[in-house]
């Protein structure tokens, strides 16, 4: 297995086989099926895939019209423009009737690179999140993009789900059962516990190997899916470790910081830094000088962390 994939081509193999077997599965795209990898499908359910063109509204609204059908579309385009320029279209064409929609964005995050501010998605899950009936997946590799998609199928109602442009490293942690609302202890610890969505799994892990190193044990719970957030895992957590590092590729205004300390702040306070991109626009260059610009780093983690076990507030 090449150790790093997309995670939208998880997407992309994991549709051809759900094509495969329930003819009731279409796929919706808006002119950029290479870049979302939807392509494939075309090529192989050539009667069962449509290209909206660029209007992504319009997208939204033929796959609630499908929906209403009885078909379970996957309705895909960059995360950007489905969240953002088709706000109106997923909150009152799909979220609010409560449609079995799957709505994928890919090129979601900071590492979207050269297209820059106006193509990097960093707000995405925040929106999808703020909305009733809507499930928020945000896999962390291809394997588990590929788990994903399988459960978006299966889920009935609407889902957002979030995916990369890069090639991201393999995480073997990740992989095994998908539940949809059930989060992964990708390592044990009883000092800190390190939260992650999408690619971040991958730094946390890295990030709690070089906690080891300074004598401290964090315990990595990793997010696949954003809403419903698994609450008894991190209830558990905050009984079992004295504080909290979230990790997201994605603002940290409204995405899983913000998830995870608005549940402890209700049930069980404990201290908590949050690491992503700290409420900016983001800019061109490659994916991986953004995600050092932007602090989305093990090492970041690895800064927060250990500012908050070396301070008063968990002494």
């Amino acid at each position: 297995m090449p150790s790093r994939q997309q995670t939208r081509q998880g997407y992309a193999d994991a549709l051809i086989e759900l094509g495969t077997t329930r003819p009731e599965i279409v796929v919706l795209d808006a002119d950029v099926a290479k870049a979302t990898k939807t392509c494939d499908f075309e090529r192989r359910h050539p009667g069962r895939f449509f290209n909206c063109g660029t209007q992504e509204q319009n997208l939204l609204c033929v796959a609630a019209g499908l929906a209403l059908e009885g078909l379970i579309p996957f309705a895909t385009t960059f995360a950007i423009f489905a969240t953002t320029r088709a706000a109106d279209q997923l909150r009152n064409a799909i979220a609010y009737p409560n449609l079995n929609v799957k709505v994928v964005g890919t090129h979601g995050g900071i590492s979207t690179g050269g297209d820059g501010a106006s193509h990097q998605a960093c707000e995405d899950i925040a929106m999808a999140r703020a909305l009733p009936n809507m499930t928020v997946l945000v896999p962390g590799d291809y394997e588990e993009a590929h788990q994903a998609t399988f459960a978006a199928a299966r889920h009935s109602g609407p889902v957002y789900l979030r995916l990369g442009r890069d090639s991201y490293p393999i995480v073997p942690e990740l992989h095994g059962e998908f539940a949809i609302g059930r989060a992964k202890c990708l390592r044990g610890g009883n000092d800190l516990t390190i939260c992650t969505t999408g690619i971040m799994a991958h730094e946390g892990l890295v990030a709690a190997r070089e906690l080891e190193s300074h004598g401290y044990q964090a315990r990595v719970l990793h997010f696949p899916t954003i809403k419903p957030l698994d609450t008894d895992a991190l209830l558990l957590a905050a009984r079992e470790t004295r504080a909290f590092v979230t990790a997201e590729e994605h603002s940290i205004v409204g995405g899983l910081g913000e998830a995870v300390a608005g549940f402890l702040a209700e049930n069980h306070p404990a201290p908590l830094r949050r690491v992503g991109v700290r409420d900016v626009f983001g800019q061109s260059g490659h994916g991986n000088e953004l995600l050092d610009l932007y602090g989305l780093r093990a090492r970041d983690i690895v800064a927060q962390s250990l500012a908050l076990l070396q301070s008063r507030a968990v002494a």
